[in-house]
C-alpha cells in the first residue's frame, strides 16, 4: 500500500533518532504509536539543531544555518513546513499544542555553543542546560500528557538538567579536545584542578573529587526529576523511567571510576540497554 507523505516524514524522523544511537530511542519504544511518532519528530528537530553546532562548520556558517533553521521553524509554525522533519513537526505541534517558545528556546540554547566555551559558575551552566535539555523535556511532557501543572514542568526541567550534566561528565575529555569546558571555572579552582590537567588527562585525587562533586549535583537533579514519573500516564512513565535508568547507569560507572571518561565513551551496550529497559518498565509500573 502506498504511503502518504506525512507517514514518510515520520519514518525519516524515526531513522534520524535511531541513527543517532541515542539512549532515548529505547525509551521511546515504550510509547503508544501516535506519541512515539510525535516524539521522533521533536527529537529529529532537536538533533538537526544540535548537529549544526557539533559539526566542523566555521562559526559564520553554523550561525547562518541556525538562522535558516529558525526561519524554517517560522514557516513550519505558520502552516508552511518544508522538508520531512518540519512536516512531521508541524503536525506534532498542532496535535499536542506544544508551545512554540520551547522550540525557539532550543535553537537559542544550542547557539550558545558557538560563542561560549567556558562557564564561570554553575548558574551560567544551568542556563545552558535549560536551553539544550530542559526545553526538550518540556516538549516531551506536552506529548505525553501530564497532571500537576507548573510543578510537573519543574520536575521535567530538572530531569533534563540531570541528563545534560551526565552528558557533560561523560564527554569531558572529548569536549576539552574541542576547546569546550563545561565544568564551571570556579569549581575547577575549588578542587585545585586546572584546564591544563584536563587537557593532559590527569585523573589524580583532584580530578576524582571534582567529578564526585559533579555527580552529587547530578544525583540531586535526578531525585527531583524522578518526581515527574507519578504525574505521567503509565506508558509515558515507562519511557521516562527507561531514559533516566540508562543515564543513571552511565553516572554510576563514572562515579565508580572517573578516569574511565578518558579511556572510552561510557554507556551500556544494546543488550544492557534492553535489560535496563525491562527493569525500568517494571519499576515504573510497580512504583
Amino acid at each position: 500500500m502506498r504511503r502518504n507523505g506525512l507517514d514518510v516524514a515520520y519514518d525519516i524522523c524515526r531513522e534520524i533518532t535511531k541513527r543517532a544511537s541515542s539512549s532515548f530511542y529505547y525509551g521511546f519504544l515504550m510509547l503508544p504509536p501516535a506519541q512515539r511518532r510525535a516524539i521522533y519528530a521533536a527529537y529529529a528537530f532537536a538533533r538537526q539543531c544540535d548537529d549544526i553546532v557539533d559539526g566542523d562548520l566555521a562559526q559564520a556558517e553554523a550561525e547562518r544555518q541556525l538562522d535558516a533553521m529558525r526561519a524554517s521553524l517560522d514557516r513550519c509554525l505558520a502552516g508552511h513546513p518544508e522538508g520531512p522533519v518540519m512536516k512531521a513537526l508541524s503536525e506534532t505541534v498542532r496535535i499536542y499544542k506544544i508551545p512554540s517558545e520551547y522550540l525557539y528556546m532550543l535553537i537559542d540554547g544550542v547557539r550558545i555553543d558557538l560563542t561560549k566555551r567556558r562557564y564561570s559558575t554553575f548558574d551560567e551552566l544551568r542556563e545552558y542546560c535549560y536551553g539544550v535539555a530542559s526545553t526538550t523535556g518540556l516538549i516531551c511532557i506536552e506529548i505525553f500528557g501530564y497532571k500537576g501543572g507548573e510543578k510537573t514542568r519543574k520536575y521535567a526541567e530538572d530531569l533534563g538538567i540531570a541528563l545534560q550534566l551526565t552528558n557533560i561528565m561523560r564527554d569531558v575529555a572529548e569536549d576539552a579536545e574541542r576547546g569546550r569546558i563545561y565544568i564551571p571555572q570556579e569549581e575547577l579552582e575549588w578542587f585545585g584542578y586546572e584546564e591544563a590537567d584536563l587537557a593532559a588527562g590527569r585523573t589524580g585525587p583532584e580530578f576524582r573529587r571534582l567529578m564526585a562533586y559533579q555527580a552529587h549535583r547530578a544525583r540531586d537533579y535526578y531525585d527531583s526529576g524522578r518526581k515527574l514519573l507519578d504525574r505521567l500516564p503509565l506508558r509515558a512513565r515507562a519511557c521516562v523511567s527507561v531514559m533516566s535508568g540508562i543515564y543513571t547507569s552511565i553516572l554510576d560507572e563514572i562515579e565508580r571510576s572517573p578516569s574511565v571518561v578518558y579511556r572510552r565513551r561510557v554507556g551500556p551496550g544494546t543488550g544492557q540497554k534492553l535489560a535496563l529497559a525491562g527493569r525500568e518498565v517494571v519499576r515504573s509500573v510497580v512504583g
